[in-house]
């Protein structure tokens, strides 16, 4: 099944940036995320994408499904920045809560924006 989306190129700080829109749900599994980069790669050449938290399946922010350690590994296999915002205070889990302090302060690749 084609997922539609819209891809939008910004420049922040001087920095290109792809911003991906859609109405579906566009990462379930570490194959839709990685072929969202391929696309964005191909269509585009820029590797730091932003997307809205409703673009990923709800069992991404499950940290004990696995799921979002397998597709952020993806991300840093290669070499994308991600930047994922949204409102998160409906989630109460603390291991989501570190890890998205984590991704914001540290020196990872990935990074998330929001609440």
């Amino acid at each position: 099944m084609v997922k539609i989306m819209k891809i939008e190129k910004l420049i922040y700080n001087d920095v290109q940036i792809v911003h991906v829109i859609s109405e579906e749900v566009l990462i379930t599994d570490t194959q839709s995320a990685t072929d969202l980069m391929m696309t964005v790669a191909y269509e585009t050449g820029i590797k730091n994408i932003v997307m809205a938290k409703e673009l990923f399946a709800e069992k991404f922010f499950v940290l004990s499904s696995g799921l979002a350690e397998e597709v952020l590994q993806k991300f840093v296999n290669y070499r994308f920045r991600l930047a994922v915002y949204g409102d998160y205070s409906k989630y109460t889990s603390k291991p989501l809560k570190d890890f998205i302090y984590e991704s914001n302060n540290g020196l990872r690749r990935l990074f998330y924006v929001g609440a």
